[in-house]
């Protein structure tokens, strides 16, 4: 339960859902649990039994699963009674078993037991536990015969099958489960602006490209028309030169907004193509959700209410100190038209779901109100419940937090600024076993438009390399942005983070040829094979006794991955990964490093324990565990 029950939890479809529960109760009876739960629109329940688990949580800990077989919201709760029955039948054979001889009172107690027990069964059952009760309320037959039907193994069994719950405890409010298709948390990601590659056109002819790279989502950012007003130049000048094309984000202008299509791109049918194109390669299109606007959009005509203006009559730019965005104006969320505000941003989202989008990043939620996400990510996806929902929120743990909680699928995340192997080692955990793992799904982008991070700019091609391989199996979701490949790592100013010639402000010759495509690909293929990178809170770090060199196992079923990377991107570096007991590997086993091939030789014998590692700058192990 998160936060009480005040949010729900996440799975994915397929799912096993383990529910355990502290229940006891006063006295030694014996006591039985189910957990009961409803898929989405269901009104009967399912139920499955609990089970008693050791001692580790002082002997009252209870366990039960279901799976979940489609997306959407599930609910569940936990019934859990006394047995009297059992009880009974348990006090009876200890005294049978002590000697004692007049049990004449017990059996009585068992007559009324047996009497509810067998109007509750039905069938073969209810003929086991009547022919028990006839023996058992015979007075005139011998204490040992009555006791010893009222103990009989076939009795237990068909007095358990049909409970008598006359004073069962139920939770006070059913629990709800999110529950998305795989895609919410396994994926491999590639941004690209439709505009540097001759539009949608362009773009669909790269699709079977990229699929065949092993991408599942490709993002484009914003494709509706661009304002002119204040419109950015090249490297974000306040004057935009002739033909320069602006930036993405300063949405709208006569021809429309958010619901529009930027005429260089193409046209609404060439996108229900490239739409089409990548459902049939299996690269899915992903649309960036931008609630803001240019100063020409239709809005600021139309509804002048929605957007927030100062005592002198100006609007009020966006701004991100230091950055401004002087050709962007956010929306009014006090405005007292809200609601037709809202419903008009809910129609832009269910617009492009009606044309095959049912991926969306959205740009900056944490700057918009909570109760706005939780509402219309709650509206979209009881229409369409295979919808995923991107935060990119680079923002304070606690909103990314309740953004997650409030709906969305996944998340930006401090990934991009973790480089020390201290740092990822402390992050990576949190997100996978503080709790955090139950509703914020972590998507670890290695690089964005916004974002060149300093050791991509001083770290060179083995830093690239590296961050890579860190991003693909730390995280079941990861990104890539175009340029990334090349090695693209010159920054508009010392200390900034921007890029030179940004894509965002002007256009560029983009291709799939970039020379770190190879080993994207290798990546992509190597996550595809081995569900244990499929998860992401089942990672274990090891001790590498060189802080260098970061090492970790996961694990799902019998598949296991241990990945080693050399975080040094100047110096060849020596140590060693200790393998522990508690993986549940074999004292020695066989590995085979799933990046290289044949030559040089990729299979490995290894221990448990210490296992000697030396890597080159930018190199990396990525090791399938033979069986």
């Amino acid at each position: 339960m998160v936060d009480c029950g005040r949010y729900p939890a996440k799975r994915t479809v397929g799912d096993a859902v383990v529910v355990s529960a502290d229940i006891f109760r006063d006295g030694h009876e014996v006591l039985r649990a189910v957990v009961r739960w409803r898929g989405p629109g269901e009104t009967d329940w399912h139920e499955a039994p609990m089970r008693h688990i050791d001692a580790r949580h002082a002997g009252v800990r209870w366990e039960g699963s279901f799976t979940v077989a489609e997306p959407g919201r599930w609910t569940f709760t936990i019934e859990a009674w006394t047995d009297a029955f059992a009880s009974w039948r348990e006090e009876l054979d200890r005294k049978v078993a002590a000697g004692v001889d007049d049990l004449s009172g017990e059996l009585s107690e068992g007559v009324l037991l047996l009497e509810r027990v067998s109007g509750l069964a039905e069938g073969e059952d209810r003929v086991t536990l009547e022919r028990a009760l006839s023996v058992v309320r015979d007075t005139t037959a011998p204490t040992s015969t009555r006791a010893e039907a009222a103990l009989a193994l076939d009795l237990r069994d068909a007095a358990q099958r049909s409970p008598d719950r006359l004073e069962s405890t139920i939770l006070p409010q059913p629990v709800e489960l999110d529950v998305d298709r795989e895609r919410a948390r396994f994926g491999s990601w590639y941004e690209l602006f439709p505009r540097s590659w001759g539009g949608f056109a362009g773009v669909r002819g790269e699709l079977p490209r990229l699929a065949e790279l092993g991408f599942d989502v490709l993002y484009l950012p914003p494709i509706h028309p661009i304002g002119v007003t204040n419109r950015k130049g090249a490297n974000n000048a306040l004057v935009a030169a002739a033909g320069d094309p602006g930036s993405p984000w300063a949405i709208g202008d006569a021809s429309g907004g958010h619901d529009g299509i930027h005429p260089d791109l193409g046209t609404l049918d060439e996108f229900d193509a490239l739409v089409a194109e990548g459902r049939r390669v299996g690269v899915e299109i992903c649309l960036d959700f931008a609630i803001q606007c240019s100063a020409d959009h239709p809005w600021l005509t139309d509804h002048p209410e929605w957007f927030n203006r100062r005592p002198d009559g100006t609007l009020k730019y966006a701004e991100n100190p230091p950055k401004k965005y002087q050709d962007i104006y956010n929306v009014n969320w006090q405005s007292e038209d809200w609601r037709h505000l809202w419903q008009a941003l809910l129609d832009v989202v269910l617009f492009w779901v009606t044309h095959g989008v049912r991926v969306f990043r959205v740009d900056n939620p944490h700057t918009k109100p909570i109760p706005f996400w939780e509402w219309l990510i709650r509206k979209v996806r009881a229409q369409y419940p295979d919808v995923v929902f991107l935060a990119e929120a680079f923002t304070r743990r606690a909103m990314m937090r309740t953004l997650g909680k409030a709906g969305f699928s996944q998340s930006y995340t401090y990934f991009t600024w973790k480089s020390s192997r201290f740092d990822l080692t402390e992050y990576v955990s949190e997100l996978a076993g503080s709790g955090e793992q139950e509703y914020f799904r972590p998507n670890f982008f290695v690089n964005t438009p916004d974002i060149l991070t300093e050791e991509l700019q001083v770290g060179g091609p083995a830093k690239f390399a590296s961050r890579l391989v860190l991003a693909a199996t730390l995280s079941p979701s990861y990104g890539v942005y175009s340029g990334f490949e090349h090695y693209e790592h010159e920054p508009v100013a010392p200390g900034s983070e921007e890029y030179l010639d940004s894509e965002k402000y002007q256009l560029r010759e983009r291709d799939l040829d970039g020379p770190l495509m190879p080993l994207i690909g290798r990546l992509n293929a190597i996550r595809r094979a081995h569900p244990a990178l499929r998860e992401f809170a089942n990672i274990r770090f090891l001790e590498t006794e060189n802080d260098a060199l970061i090492a970790y196992a996961k694990r799902s079923g019998d598949d296991v991955v241990i990945t080693v990377v050399s975080l040094d991107p100047g110096a060849d570096q020596e140590g060693v990964c200790i393998v522990p007991s508690e993986l549940g590997l074999p004292p020695s086993f066989a590995v085979r490093d799933e990046l290289v091939g044949s030559h040089p030789p990729s299979r490995f014998h290894w221990r448990l324990g210490r296992n000697f590692v030396r890597l080159a700058p930018g190199q990396a192990h990525v090791l399938g565990v033979e069986a």
